[in-house]
C-alpha cells in the first residue's frame, strides 16, 4: 500500500508540519524535516493499525515537501 505523507513549513511558528489525507489522524511536526519524517515512520503503523487500515503487505510512504518564502528586491 502506498501512502502520501505532505510537509510543509510552517513560517510562523518556524516548523514543519505532516499530514496525509490517507491516514487519518496523521498531524506531527517538528524543527527538522529530517526529524519529522523519522517520527512519521514511527506513527504510521500505529495510526494504520488504530484505523483498521492494517496493509496485507509492504507499505510505502511518500514524503512531498514543500517550503515557500517571499523575497523583497
Amino acid at each position: 500500500m502506498e501512502y502520501i505523507i505532505k510537509i510543509n513549513w510552517d513560517n510562523e511558528a518556524g516548523v514543519w508540519i505532516a499530514t496525509s489525507d490517507d491516514i487519518r489522524g496523521l498531524v506531527l511536526e517538528s524543527g527538522s524535516i529530517d526529524a519529522l519524517m523519522e517520527r512519521v515512520r514511527y506513527a504510521v503503523p500505529d495510526l494504520l493499525q488504530e484505523n483498521n487500515q492494517i496493509p496485507h503487505n509492504q507499505t510505502t510512504l511518500h514524503f512531498c515537501a514543500e517550503k515557500s518564502e517571499r523575497m523583497y528586491a
